[in-house]
């Protein structure tokens, strides 16, 4: 049954597939229609359209791209071999299709392209090296990043052209800026564990965000280990900062209820009730709140003229809040709403150290926003 479908559906393909040849040939989409005109010879090799304009299509298709390979050669663009590569690419595609097709290429001799495709990107490569040598010798780090860009241009056209890997690694290294975060000023001995998590935890997340390609951020005792040089220098002082305030809020309601304790039934069957009492209970509400909260201030300076970069105050806070409710007397005084909302427990705060680490957490995102303000134009 699905054989029998395809020999339905094949010439329908077929004609599509012709007109779809036609009409990129009518249209100037000369390219598309060679690869149309093969992909059509190689299913019916005997095809009128295809061989009638298959030919015609490729003269149109080389003309034109060597139209703008002709046009690239006298130009000023310094980088023009990439687009001249880039024109041959596209002749050297046509030639490859028809070069495996044996009906196309008994009737299209098809240029082999793929010497002028080694020269252009020899020429290519050559100008972006050349490029990359000329920043680098400038000696400062905005030459050195745009150097950078141009030996790994270069090795994108010739992955082993020459030493150009060697010199994007040192074009980098000279690029980069060294952002080295100093040991956090907190001004309390008990609090100075949760200080250093805080700077170990801000580096990481300054990284992970990859802010800037050369931009590194380096914990103080790491860059003095190594020996590392930096250009910038970030310190930071937590400044008014409260943790474990606490506030105990607690309310409680008197409720009652006059319950049935005996009951009779008359002649007719139906509930008398002889005695009842009143019940009662007290319902007790804790709400206990531990605010945290303070202000990081942070300067961003430069090593060099010690001017101050960027530098600003920036707040967190965390507030832990526990709630429960309980009741004593009698639990028959209590409505089934005043049941539903017991529950609860106390419970103790976290620890002053987490307390810390808590509010100082909505910092993280304030201080990587300024940094990316400061460097996204690097």
């Amino acid at each position: 049954m699905r054989y029998h479908n395809w020999l339905l559906i094949a010439p329908i393909l077929l004609i599509l597939s012709c007109k779809s040849g036609e009409k990129s040939y009518n249209k100037g989409r000369y390219d598309d229609a060679v690869l149309l005109f093969v992909k059509k010879l190689q299913k019916r090799p005997q095809d009128a359209t295809a061989l009638d304009l298959l030919p015609k299509a490729y003269d149109q298709a080389k003309r034109l791209h060597e139209d703008r390979v002709n046009g690239y050669m006298v130009s000023n663009n310094e980088l023009k071999w990439e687009n001249i590569r880039g024109e041959y690419h596209s002749l050297q595609r046509l030639y490859d299709a028809i070069h495996a097709s044996p009906a196309a290429s008994a009737i299209v001799t098809p240029k082999d392209y793929r010497n002028a495709i080694t020269g252009a990107q020899e020429n290519a490569a050559q100008v972006r090296y050349d490029r990359g040598v000329d920043l680098l010798e400038q000696g400062d780090k905005p030459s050195a990043r745009r150097a950078f860009d141009e030996f790994n241009a270069c090795v994108g056209i010739i992955p082993n052209y020459r030493n150009a890997a060697q010199l994007r690694d040192e074009a980098y290294q000279r690029g980069v800026v060294n952002v080295v975060v100093r040991a956090i000023d907190v001004r309390s001995p008990s609090f100075q564990f949760s200080a250093d998590q805080f700077r170990d935890i801000l580096i990481r997340n300054l990284q992970n965000r990859n802010i800037n390609r050369f931009v590194q951020f380096t914990d103080e005792r790491i860059a003095q280990s190594n020996n590392l040089r930096p250009d910038q220098f970030l310190e930071m002082r937590f400044y008014d900062f409260v943790v474990g305030q606490t506030y105990v809020d607690r309310t409680q309601k008197e409720v009652s209820k006059e319950i049935e304790v005996e009951s009779t039934k008359d002649s007719t069957g139906k509930k008398v009730v002889i005695r009842t009492k009143t019940v009662k209970a007290t319902l007790f509400y804790v709400r206990a709140t531990v605010l945290s909260e303070g202000q990081l201030d942070y300067r961003l300076i430069d090593v060099a003229s010690n001017n101050i970069v960027r530098g600003d105050r920036l707040p967190g806070n965390y507030t832990w809040v526990n709630e429960f409710s309980y009741y004593k007397g009698d639990v028959r005084a209590l409505s089934e709403q005043d049941k539903s909302t017991l529950g609860g427990e106390d419970i103790p705060p976290p620890p002053p150290q987490d307390l810390f680490m808590l509010f100082t957490k909505p910092i993280y995102d304030q201080l990587t926003r300024e940094m990316q303000v400061v460097y996204n134009s690097l």
